[in-house]
């Protein structure tokens, strides 16, 4: 954002104070200044000179031989301007003058001579228009100096946008005038308005609003008998140093009430606007915008309309159709506030992103709209003595907010600045930036002001910013601050997470990963992997991405697919949110999850399944303290998932997460001579999981005697031994492993082996007989018997 300085001088009388110094303290206090510009400085020896004939060229169809009165004598003059012509007044630089940083001199020119030059607006770098010389307006003394008729010269500094976003009351010269004020201590002039009060007893407009929820605010008024139709060349030159060029005077008046106030305005022309209603459309449809574009308008942009026709794009941009020209000589000025998400999502979806868009975005304060229409009437009525109003100033307002009050004291204060700032000094702070505030017994009472009220200060730490800003950070005394440290406990869920992250990393070699929330519906369909219905993001930029994953696992699957040509094997795993539908409320179920994607052209699926197992069983040991189990044969969520080769995963009782391969299909699209497992893990699930406590003892004494038992299994797994053995509460049982595992056809033999001790004695054979032969009763019950050699 570019502030002129001369605009801001015409609010706050900055006499004598050095503004390049100012500038900077309005960078410590309010928002970021990126650079500043000194404009006017390389113009100069440019005077009033009137055109005293005008005759062509003998040897041009173009150019034409001027006599110009400079002011000191008539000067000879050749000029290729089409508008040059007897008897007006223009910018005229005298040889030995400056233009924009070119001297200018005499010369010959097709064989006539001429000294200095007729300049048009860019030339001299006050303006864009080039399209002839200037035209000067007035009865003007020729000789005088241009800037003692214009503000030509002006200090121009740039404000980084990103430092407005939670101010919106600054994206205007008035507001930053109001920061100049506090920071000097120097009153703030009032705007000079029309009483709109004096119109009150005309007709008022047609004004509807049927979308409260999108508009908050909307004024209009009606103008007629409008005969200039350009602007005052000094509004122009604001207007250009400031990053906007002038049109009409109508449209720059807009811009200029947008430039001064923040507040956006629009002017349609009352012969084609004659009332108005907001409101949206129930299917799309096309329009015309003033850029001379045609976009496609969905249900969900809020419209300006008359006779229920759309005019404008609500605080975004008008249309061609209803556009201010040259011989528009009525105007219904419209001055409102609309919803700040409604016009930001109008912009992401049309494309179309001004200067109006980018201050209804920050949430306007719908307090300003009447000012700036009366502020609108006073500008005109000074440029324009013969317009005249024809209407009231039609108000419908539906969603008037409540004002903020806040109370803090001074030991408040104290507290979170750690200085002394005296009851004086705050309320003189306040009390200058705007704020309606009062001491009564200690307690500061204050009312935010409206323009401050729409996202910005809301609790009283917020008003500690504002008094700890205009007194200046760097006043701040640089000690330490008591405050009590005391130990953060993490949450279970974080620690884990670390913990699974640092081994996974360490001990087991995988790669992080990180992906988005969302489906890429283009990539997973290189995989032939279909999308799930799920929650979908409204307004997505890309359509491919619009859905949000209820898996992480396709996700990885892409990453194994984009980088399967670099390592003949690797694995990857991410910590992530996935999204399984919406809650009760209405807002999203989203969980945390664990996913691990194997790749392998050297293992057999097999083998890389069962290393992914073992992963799984590390994590349970290492972060849980505990033995996951898992349970094969669960059915397949998704398509992509092997139909049978699936598997829970469990943490006690509760299952987890999921073990599985790839369906051969999509494997074929992904790799056709690798092996791809995977797995997810709901890492909130896990949190919940119990946490036993590890439990020291002191080794026997006495020696143990293990006992290996090679079991004929069926279909059964080692976690149908393990319960069975469980069954057999012995004393003398000390643990238990599996050895070996052997498959013959239709024949599964598994051996485990079964340590056996005493803390009392040494064991014998009969009792460690007793005990296993209880243990073989158990699995018999379970159909497990002993393999006969």
């Amino acid at each position: 954002m570019l502030v002129s300085m001369n605009w801001v001088k015409e609010f706050v009388d900055l006499e004598g104070e050095d503004l390049r110094s100012l500038i900077h303290r309005f960078t410590l206090s309010t928002a970021e200044v990126e650079d500043i510009f000194e404009m006017g400085g390389n113009l100069s020896g440019v005077c009033v000179g009137k055109i005293l004939s005008c005759e062509a060229h003998p040897n041009s169809k173009k150019l034409h031989l001027l006599k110009v009165d400079g002011g000191d004598r008539v000067y000879d003059c050749v000029c290729g301007a089409p508008n040059a012509r007897e008897g007006i007044y223009v910018a005229f630089a005298k040889p030995g003058a400056n233009v924009n940083g070119v001297a200018i001199g005499e010369a010959t020119i097709a064989g006539a001579f001429s000294e200095g030059m007729c300049c048009s607006e860019q030339e001299m770098g006050i303006g864009a228009d080039h399209s002839g010389i200037l035209e000067l307006e007035g009865e003007l003394t020729p000789g005088t100096d241009l800037k003692e008729l214009y503000p030509i010269e002006d200090m121009i500094f740039e404000v980084d946008n990103k430092s407005l976003t939670n101010r919106p009351d600054l994206w205007g010269h008035y507001g930053i005038a109001r920061e100049f004020s506090a920071l000097t201590g120097k009153p703030l002039r009032p705007l000079d308005r029309v009483d709109s009060a004096a119109f009150a007893e005309l007709p008022p407009l047609d004004i509807t609003i049927s979308d409260p929820e999108l508009c908050f605010r909307y004024t209009g008024i009606r103008v007629e008998n409008i005969s200039v139709k350009r602007s005052p060349l000094a509004m122009r030159i604001r207007l250009f140093y400031c990053g906007s060029k002038g049109i009409n005077l109508l449209a720059d008046l807009t811009n200029y009430l947008m430039l001064e106030m923040g507040q956006p305005m629009h002017a349609f022309d009352n012969r084609l606007v004659q009332s108005i209603d907001v409101r949206r459309f129930p299917e799309e449809f096309s329009f015309e915008t003033l850029d001379g574009e045609t976009r496609t308008v969905s249900p969900e942009t809020l419209m300006i309309t008359s006779a229920g026709q759309p005019v404008a794009v609500a605080g975004v941009m008008g249309g061609l159709d209803s556009e201010i020209t040259d011989a528009t000589d009525s105007l219904l000025l419209e001055s409102a506030t609309f919803h700040p998400t409604s016009v930001r999502r109008t912009t992401v979806r049309l494309g179309l992103r001004t200067d109006a868009s980018m201050r209804y975005e920050k949430a306007l304060d719908p307090e300003m709209a009447d000012d700036a229409s009366e502020r609108f009437l006073y500008l005109l009525s000074k440029i324009d003595g013969g317009a005249k109003v024809t209407s009231r100033l039609t108000d419908v307002y539906p969603k008037k907010p409540e004002p903020i009050h806040l109370e803090f004291t001074k030991a408040y204060v104290d507290r979170y600045t750690g200085i002394d700032i005296s009851d004086e000094q705050i309320l003189k702070t306040l009390t200058s930036l705007g704020f309606a505030v009062s001491l009564e017994e200690g307690t500061f009472r204050v009312e935010v002001p409206s323009w401050r009220a729409t996202k910005d200060v809301t609790i009283p730490a917020d008003i500690i910013e504002e008094i700890t800003r205009i007194y200046g950070y760097d006043n701040f005394e640089i000690k330490s601050a008591p405050s009590p440290l005391r130990p953060v406990k993490q949450s279970t869920s974080l620690t884990d997470e670390n913990h699974i992250k640092t081994y996974l990393a360490e001990s087991c070699g995988l790669h992080e990963v990180h992906s988005y929330i969302w489906n890429d519906s283009k990539k997973l369909k290189t995989l032939g992997i279909e999308g799930e219905a799920n929650v979908r993001i409204l307004n997505s930029l890309a359509s491919e991405n619009e859905t949000l994953r209820n898996c992480i696992v396709p996700s990885l699957l892409v990453f194994l697919y984009e980088n399967r040509t670099f390592r003949t094997d690797f694995g990857i795993f991410e910590c992530g949110r996935v999204v399984e539908g919406l809650l009760p409320d209405g807002t999203c179920n989203e969980r945390r999850v664990l996913g691990i994607a194997l790749f392998s052209r050297d293992a057999s699926e097999k083998a890389l399944y069962f290393r992914l197992r073992d992963i799984l069983a590390g994590i349970g040991r290492k972060v849980k303290n505990t033995e996951f189990t898992f349970r094969p044969g669960k059915a397949p969520a998704h398509a992509w998932q092997h139909p049978t080769n699936t598997a829970a995963v469990l943490a006690g009782d509760r299952e987890i997460g999921f073990l599985s391969v790839l369906h051969p299909a999509n494997l074929d699209l992904l790799d056709k001579k690798a092996a791809v497992v995977f797995c997810q893990i709901d890492q909130d699930l896990l949190a919940e999981a119990e946490h036993p406590v590890t439990a020291y003892a002191e080794p026997s004494r006495f020696p143990g005697m293990d006992v290996d038992l090679s079991l004929i299994a069926g279909d059964h797994t080692y976690l149908d031994i393990r319960n069975a053995v469980a069954r057999v509460s012995s004393p003398l049982i000390k643990g238990m492993e599996p050895t070996d595992v052997y498959e013959d056809g239709a024949v599964k033999s598994i051996t485990v082996r079964i340590h056996f001790g005493s803390d009392e004695r040494t064991l014998n054979r009969p009792e460690v007989t007793e005990v296993t032969d209880a243990i073989l009763a158990e699995l018999k019950k379970d159909g497990m018997e002993l393999k006969q050699l």
